[in-house]
């Protein structure tokens, strides 16, 4: 069965839960794909794709990135791969659980490369219509989206 959004969201913390869902239904499905944590896909420069993100997944990623102890992005990245914000001195994903989308589906070629866009549509519909309730403006940069957010947790 395909998850559905809730109809009205009011505040975040309901937005967020929808989010999460979104992210368990994914999870649920019977698409193979192993991330092994390599993140060689987090370096957008050499990938040449950056994460876009909803205003739900930027608000989650900001919820996170507090919980890990950061209040702000790096200002900058490193110039030659245009590593992810995210990641820590140690390369690896300080919000992984509440990674976005853009980052459990994406073209990493070590996880299983791209999903298909048909096998995930409803879900990027049902982010889409929390981001329409959260007054978003669709998907956003992830280092721009992330920081928009942080003003707002």
């Amino acid at each position: 069965m395909a998850y559905r959004p809730t109809p009205h969201i009011k505040t975040i913390e309901p937005a967020l839960a929808e989010v999460r869902a979104v992210y368990d239904e994914l999870a649920a499905r019977p698409i193979e794909r192993t991330c092994i944590g390599r993140t060689e896909c987090c370096h957008f420069k050499l990938t040449g794709k950056t994460p876009l993100l909803t205003k739900g997944e930027a608000l989650l990623a900001a919820k996170a990135l507090r919980a890990a102890g950061r209040t702000k992005l790096p200002e900058t990245t490193d110039a030659s791969t245009g590593a992810c914000p995210m990641l820590d001195a140690r390369s690896r994903c300080i919000i992984y659980e509440n990674r976005p989308f853009g980052c459990r589906t994406h073209f990493c070629a070590a996880a299983g490369g791209p999903y298909a866009r048909r096998e995930v549509l409803d879900l990027i519909r049902c982010l889409e219509v929390v981001d329409f309730q959260l007054n978003g403006t669709g998907p956003h940069n992830l280092a721009v989206a992330v920081r928009e957010a942080l003003l707002q947790t």
